[in-house]
């Protein structure tokens, strides 16, 4: 379970929206784990493309975060389940750091549970957010 150390607007765009609520529905049964998404979500903000600010994590963005606890940098780019490949840096929004990320902005920090404990992280810059960058059809 991600813990949002910053409130936050959670901005999803409306045909995210329209494609992350089914996925969400059609995994309910065999993923519990999905109530965090669900929740995030719920309270989320749903504008046009246009309108969401550049520097939030949005599907199809990469970001480039750093682990708090340890420095380190790491570059994700936050997919749908089936794009996911996480050698190629591609993370789900279904997996827990991916569903942590949507809606961050550039500056925030949160945090997720792993098996060892938790992690903190930081949005230290959006790379690429297909909003920004006028690719509305991704």
């Amino acid at each position: 379970m991600n813990t949002i150390m910053n409130p936050r607007v959670i901005y999803i765009t409306e045909a995210d929206m329209r494609r992350l609520q089914p996925l969400i529905e059609s995994m309910r049964t065999s993923r519990d784990d999905l109530r965090g998404l669900q929740a995030e979500l719920s309270q989320a903000r749903v504008v046009a493309p246009k309108d969401v600010p550049p520097d939030v994590v949005t599907m199809n963005s990469k970001t480039r975060l750093r682990d708090l606890e340890t420095g380190e940098e790491v570059t994700y780019t936050l997919v749908f389940p089936d794009q996911a490949n996480i050698e190629q840096g591609r993370i789900s929004v279904v997996a827990p750091v991916g569903t942590a990320m949507l809606g961050h902005r550039v500056g925030d920090e949160f945090e997720w549970e792993v098996p060892a404990g938790s992690v903190r992280l930081r949005v230290e810059e959006v790379l690429y957010q297909p909003e920004a960058a006028g690719h509305y059809h991704l």
